[in-house]
């Protein structure tokens, strides 16, 4: 794991600048406690990033789960009573890791996850528009479109035309052209600039900014711009920052709807987001999604029982991790200690760093996630690809998360009810002559996006040295998400030195170098192979 931590430390940091107001934020809008956002990300980063199998993705407390925290805080008569409910809810996953109901991750067709990372992105930007200008409401950390104040995203946009902080948004535009300039010119030049990242860069510059205009007239900024990180007084003041579970609540019927709740809804985040971290993970990591639950219940026990949020791997802090070159999961343990460190040594300083240079950090996360050239990439891959995507990225925007994907996962499902499928493949291992296996996997005539957990899983379980032989001479319907596997695999098959011999009606290719070009994407979603 420490092999890589000239890659994971620099990471770290810009998770950590992304994890600290989000965790503030969605404590915020969740009614809860400041200092509970605050352990769930440390409880996320820690105990949750050193038991899961995952090597990239970053868990903490999620926007998802704001509405559900803010209801039942009310509803079960006040915030020891709920955090009962999030000790249950975590237990509860641990069952479902042990039932593995991990598979279901696998069942969402790739359009549908890329349309998840992509209104993600579009919400990231809408929503930290506001705070980039310097007019900070708790609805930034609110991703539905209806938010918990009774306003919506774009009421909320044009609130900020009248309300524009003149020293905020100027240390938020310099720290938006800093991050650009330092990503494209500046990490090309020497490897000094990829070592010191660019967030990190802007957050001091946002700190000295805010030391050398906090009394001028005009570019200084308020409290309520600024990170708020509670500062106790001393150990007893920070020791009563912790609030404990009452359990005596256990047999309310109530208590037990939300521990469901909570643990189906943080369970199903938590598999979206592990299926789209891997997707845009560039060594293409296969995370365990069985171990994955048992990571997230044992996280969300011990948040519950500490007065933290309930936690589950979430896509904002995964793709900052990614983009920023993490390779394990040090970095996501790396971040859990400098949130823990930070708050119990230098809670004054955090709270001089404007919230409008995080802002300008996310605004770039955001727009990472939804690059202008992917919705034309994705349109050009054909109908049964473009309609699931756009219809997933606009329910997300205009609604929430896990109703934005069930709508974009019924399309995908409509349309590929279109086409017949039958079982995916066979294995037969022919011989394992001269110290080589040799497998023949012979896909069936129609393979489609459900076929993606049993292909995955008899592809990740080759040997090393292994001779795989595909035969897809019989394969008349081959879907997207089926070659985007194989892609993938290519990778794999490199490391564990495991050759490919490519059957097909177009021909025998021998270690093909892509599996998209072959198949020619250009033909649309729909790979015809008769």
């Amino acid at each position: 794991m420490f092999k890589n931590i000239k890659s994971d430390l620099p990471a770290s940091i810009v998770v950590f600048f992304v994890a600290l107001p989000l965790c503030l934020g969605i404590a915020l809008a969740s009614g809860a406690p400041l200092f509970s956002g605050l352990i769930a990300g440390i409880i996320g980063g820690i105990v949750v990033g050193g038991l899961s199998g995952s090597k990239i993705g970053v868990s903490g407390p999620a926007a998802g789960l704001a509405a559900i925290v803010l209801t039942a805080i009310g509803t079960l008569g006040g915030y020891e009573n709920f955090l009962v409910a999030v000790v249950l809810g975590g237990a509860i996953q641990l069952v479902f890791g042990v039932l593995k109901a991990g598979i279901i991750g696998y069942y969402f067709p790739s359009s549908v996850i890329k349309g998840m990372l992509t209104g993600i992105g579009i919400i990231i930007i809408l929503k930290q528009i506001p705070n980039f200008f310097g007019y900070d409401e708790a609805s930034a950390w609110d991703l539905e479109f209806f938010e918990i104040d009774g306003g919506n995203t774009f009421s909320e946009l044009f609130a900020v035309l009248s309300n524009i902080h003149p020293g905020a948004a100027l240390i938020g535009i310099v720290s938006l052209l800093l991050l650009v300039f330092w990503e494209k010119i500046l990490s090309k030049k020497s490897k000094l600039f990829e070592l010191i990242q660019g967030p990190f860069v802007v957050v001091v510059l946002g700190i000295i900014f805010y030391t050398l205009f906090q009394d001028h007239d005009f570019l200084s900024i308020g409290n309520k711009h600024m990170v708020s990180v509670p500062i106790p007084e001393n150990a007893t003041d920070f020791l009563n920052q912790f609030s404990f579970p009452n359990f005596s609540v256990i047999t309310n019927v109530d208590v037990w709807v939300t521990a469901f709740t909570i643990a189906l809804v943080a369970s199903l985040e938590t598999l979206l987001c592990v299926e789209a971290s891997d997707k845009i993970d560039p060594n293409k990591n296969v995370t365990p999604t069985n171990r994955e639950l048992l990571a997230q219940g044992t996280g969300n026990m011990i948040s519950g029982l500490i007065g933290g949020l309930p936690i589950t791997q979430v896509i904002v802090r995964s793709s900052a991790n990614i983009q920023s070159g993490g390779k394990s999961k040090l970095s996501t343990i790396l971040h859990g200690f400098l949130l823990l460190i930070s708050v119990v040594l230098i809670p004054k300083l955090l709270n001089m760093i404007p919230l409008s240079v995080l802002a300008a950090i996310l605004l770039l996360v955001g727009y990472k996630l939804a690059k202008p050239t992917l919705f034309k990439d994705m349109y050009n891959l054909g109908w049964k690809q473009w309609v699931p995507f756009i219809v997933t990225v606009v329910g997300i925007v205009f609604t929430d998360l896990l109703f934005g994907i069930g709508l974009g996962l019924m399309v995908g499902v409509v349309v590929i009810l279109l086409k017949s499928y039958q079982n995916s493949h066979f294995l037969h291992i022919e011989d394992k002559s001269n110290g080589k296996h040799k497998i023949k996997m012979t896909l069936a005539e129609e393979v489609t996006f459900f076929n993606k957990g049993a292909i995955l899983k008899e592809l990740e379980s080759l040997p090393r040295d292994t001779y795989l032989e595909l035969d897809l001479i019989n394969t008349r319907y081959l879907d997207h998400d089926i070659i985007e596997i194989l892609e993938d695999f290519l990778y794999k098959a490199e490391e564990r030195n495991i050759s490919i011999k490519l059957l097909s009606k177009r021909g025998i290719v021998e270690n093909p170098s892509s599996f998209i070009s072959f198949f020619n994407e250009n033909q649309k979603s729909k790979i015809s192979l008769s």
